[in-house]
């Protein structure tokens, strides 16, 4: 049982997922580095606040996918370590109320980290923090249940975009930033093409359960072909990001097309079945990483 424990908080830990928020950070603490004095000791805590809640709103979201049996729905073929859900309660890792206790847990200690940065940091963090934990709790919960609805990739794009960038800056600085904004618009975009590319295996799943996502809405193969404008909307707003003031070096951010490149033209090709035998799902991953590291480490080098 103790096995058992660990292996469900690992799932609802997910390093994998728990890298988007790092990715925005990145991206925020790089300009501020070059903007004035810089603290790594309110970094690592705007990191581990962004990281409670992350395991708290997959904990609850696993949750409310269990409840209303889209996890239950996804066949063994389609799941893989990117979709599928954390699946804690389908392979009775945990509890619910255990699942519960860690979502309410990890929430509490994201909000007492969050009251300790704006009593001692900066005061206007409470409202990007009030705003991210609402729309965190609303992405799987009542009443919005906005993924459920098809809201889900616009909130991504927003929140793990400019908002963790955003408030990373002004947590550093005391002050928001249009260029910072602008620098993690296309993270933001990338990021919900990784959202989009994971909501293909679950597609019969989703449905199902009534969760209308995008790509439910759509069906996958007309999904399978947007996916390559997301990406495209992502490089044209970065190729433009230098008339902000920042250095052309962000231009390394678009080493992600790379991937992305890669993954579209998968996706294009077996809309019904690129997740069993193609890495697919890693390639996203690994394009929103590159574009914040080059995009982030070529502010610092310019």
């Amino acid at each position: 049982m103790t096995s058992n424990f660990w292996r469900g908080f690992w799932r609802l830990a997910d390093p994998k997922i728990s890298l988007t928020s790092a990715a925005a950070i990145y991206i925020g603490a790089s300009v501020a580095a070059g903007d004035g004095p810089f603290s790594w000791t309110w970094l690592a805590l705007t990191l581990l606040a962004f990281f409670a809640v992350e395991v708290a709103k997959n904990a609850w979201g696993d949750v409310y996918d269990y409840d209303s049996g889209v996890d239950l729905a996804v066949s063994g073929e389609d799941r893989t370590q990117f979709s599928g859900g954390k699946r804690v309660l389908v392979d009775r890792l945990l509890t619910r109320r255990q699942t519960w206790g860690m979502a309410i847990g990890f929430g509490l200690t994201g909000i007492l980290i969050g009251v300790v940065i704006v009593m001692f940091r900066e005061p206007n963090a409470f409202w990007i923090g009030l705003v991210g934990f609402a729309i965190g709790w609303s992405y799987h919960g009542p009443p919005f249940r906005l993924v459920y609805r098809g809201w889900g990739e616009a909130v991504v794009v927003l929140i793990y975009g400019p908002t963790v960038a955003l408030a990373a800056y002004l947590i550093q600085t005391h002050q928001l930033s249009w260029q910072v904004f602008w620098l993690s618009l296309p993270l933001g975009i990338v990021i919900g093409a990784f959202l989009w590319v994971n909501e293909f295996p679950d597609y019969r799943a989703d449905r199902s359960g009534g969760k209308f996502n995008l790509v439910a809405r759509l069906g996958r193969r007309r999904a399978s072909r947007i996916l390559p404008l997301i990406y495209l909307a992502a490089f044209v707003v970065l190729a433009a990001v230098p008339l902000t003031g920042l250095p052309q070096t962000v231009w390394l951010g678009g080493l992600a097309a790379i991937p992305a490149a890669y993954a579209s033209y998968q996706v294009w090709r077996h809309p019904e079945t690129f997740h069993r035998s193609r890495p697919v799902q890693p390639a996203a991953l690994v394009t929103f990483l590159v574009y914040s590291a080059g995009a982030g480490t070529g502010v610092l080098l310019g």
